[in-house]
């Protein structure tokens, strides 16, 4: 008996690991979800201004308009408030390998979606809102650089390749927005 309980023991830490492991790698999948979403959804025509106001000793001065969707500025304020969006994902366990993903609960258009399966509630919510939290800070500058040119693979990229958020994912299928 006593050898029963050191064996699953042993085994609750990595448990744990790998739990926290799910949680991480799919807020940051969620994340990247929800930043190129939101930037698909500016008007590719909108411009911002950057570089420097200053006039130089020529009387020119030195600003550039750049789109505004992938600025700098843009991607900081989406930083600030895409993980609001976690309230709309729901916790799905895999049944073969018992690694926990989040999916969208409620559609960007509207439609229904397929809710078999998924845990839906609170603490599904807070804490993948935290864990979206946590990576935006933390990794707020390669998401910035990651975001700021199109590129493909943004998620495998940063939250496998970058962050090692997702070492165990590079095999999650590419999810359509």
């Amino acid at each position: 008996l006593l050898g029963l309980a050191l064996a699953l023991a042993s085994l609750l830490p990595a448990a744990g690991a790998r739990r926290s492991q799910d949680l991480h790698c799919g807020a940051c999948r969620a994340l990247v979800d929800e930043l190129e979403w939101e930037i698909a959804q500016v008007d590719p025509r909108k411009t911002i201004q950057m570089g420097s106001f200053r006039i130089n000793p020529d009387g020119s001065q030195s600003v550039v308009e750049v789109p505004y969707a992938r600025s700098e500025a843009h991607l900081t304020e989406l930083l600030e408030r895409v993980c609001e969006k976690m309230k709309e994902y729901g916790e799905k366990l895999d049944p073969a390998t018992q690694r926990k993903s989040y999916v969208r609960v409620i559609s960007h258009d509207g439609t229904k979606m397929d809710l078999s399966g998924v845990k839906f509630d609170g603490d599904v919510i807070n804490s993948l809102k935290f864990a979206c939290e946590s990576i935006a800070e933390e990794y707020e500058d390669e998401l910035i650089e990651f975001l700021s040119h199109e590129a493909d693979n943004v998620k495998d990229r940063l939250c496998s390749k970058r962050t090692d958020l997702c070492d165990h994912a590079l095999h999650i299928p590419h999810d359509e927005l």
